[in-house]
């Protein structure tokens, strides 16, 4: 089983939004016992609130189904029960390495440094565009795959 964290600042819009996406294609390839898939944050700021409405609307409108959760923080237990920690940008990669300290295994990467561009996910809390946003992770979660040959 492959084991995926998306991490992003709050785990209300960016992560969230991977988890379900990766999830959606997961499920459409009928490959949803292969993997297990949640998202955190890496600050403490939206832990426990519900996932962005601007997030929930933008997958809604696609037919990807959004589940009912509440914003976690990433642990540094974390780090030996997943396979890939994968956060949004750069300064996710900072703060999930002050978290779990070392990345012996090469565990830690950025979602679209998986692509043939490799770049930041722009935080929709703060541009508003969750259109751009899903484009950014569905590229992501598709390089992701191949990358891993599935």
């Amino acid at each position: 089983m492959t084991k995926v964290m998306f991490v992003c600042l709050g785990n209300i819009c960016r992560s969230p939004m991977a988890e379900f996406v990766l999830k959606d294609l997961v499920r459409k390839r009928d490959l949803e016992s292969e993997f297990y898939i949640a998202s955190s944050a890496t600050s403490f700021e939206e832990i426990g609130n519900g996932v962005h409405y601007g997030t929930v609307e933008k997958l809604k409108s696609l037919n990807i189904p959004v589940e009912n959760r509440a914003a976690t923080k990433l642990k540094s237990s974390d780090y030996d029960k997943y396979d890939y920690i994968i956060g949004m940008e750069k300064s996710n990669i900072i703060n999930i390495m002050r978290i779990i300290g070392q990345d012996p295994e090469n565990k830690v990467y950025r979602l679209l440094d998986f692509s043939e561009n490799p770049r930041d996910i722009a935080d929709p809390w703060y541009t508003g565009n969750f259109d751009k946003t899903y484009e950014d992770i569905l590229e992501g979660c598709r390089a992701f795959l191949k990358r891993i040959n599935i």
